[in-house]
């Protein structure tokens, strides 16, 4: 017999069982520290990334529920910039327009005094087209010449408003003084920069049509 295995076997029993109790401890911690340790990391690795792809998951399913009403949302923006681009004017109909604006003056009885038209003003993707207006006549006649305005198929914005009171030549009656700004507004197929503004760099201006 192996002489060591003597010298186990001769030892007191509750040392025989210590010592074999320490080495199955130690060949458990050994088993645990090559073997589950590393698995374990693996398993956590793992487990994090289903829980991320379970949150992707979920999240694109939002997403895929919401989508009709994205589509429904982004076909009525459509509509609505499609209804707004027809309300603006587009070159060729700008002299139209502002024909229709002084005609509209006179047909309700107001006098002409200025009708200036000014540069265009680019905004991006549009154009403000500005005429100084000086009108003169009743104030009904006024407000029936602005509610005209509002009611065209184009739009026309009218500011810087200034009333004051005046006399016609030749009579003693007075009237209304109307100082104002016309603005229509034109689309522009190439959006135009502002002035004063830089272009992006390594972009082109696009020019006026």
């Amino acid at each position: 017999m192996n002489p060591r295995l003597e010298k186990f076997f001769k030892l007191p029993l509750y040392q025989r069982v210590a010592l074999i109790a320490g080495l199955n401890l130690a060949l458990v911690a050994l088993l645990v520290y090559l073997l589950y340790l590393p698995k374990q990391v693996t398993y956590q690795e793992l487990k994090g990334k289903r829980e991320a792809l379970a949150a992707k998951v979920q999240q694109d399913q939002r997403i895929a529920d919401d989508l009709p009403q994205f589509q429904a949302e982004y076909e009525k923006m459509q509509q609505q910039l499609e209804q707004a681009l027809t309300e603006l004017p587009n070159d060729k109909e700008i002299p139209t327009l502002l024909t229709n604006i002084a005609s509209l003056a006179r047909d309700h009885g107001l006098e002409i005094l200025r009708f200036k038209p000014i540069g265009e003003k680019p905004k991006g993707f549009y154009a403000e087209v500005p005429v100084e207006l000086k009108l003169a006549g009743s104030y009904h006649q006024t407000a029936m010449f602005f509610g005209a305005i509002g009611a065209l198929p184009r739009i026309v914005n009218i500011h810087n408003l200034n009333l004051s009171t005046g006399t016609t030549k030749g009579s003693a009656s007075s009237h209304l003084v109307i100082d104002c700004l016309a603005t229509t507004f034109r689309f522009l197929d190439t959006p135009v920069e502002e002035p004063g503004k830089e272009a992006p760099k390594g972009s082109a201006k696009g020019g006026k049509k």
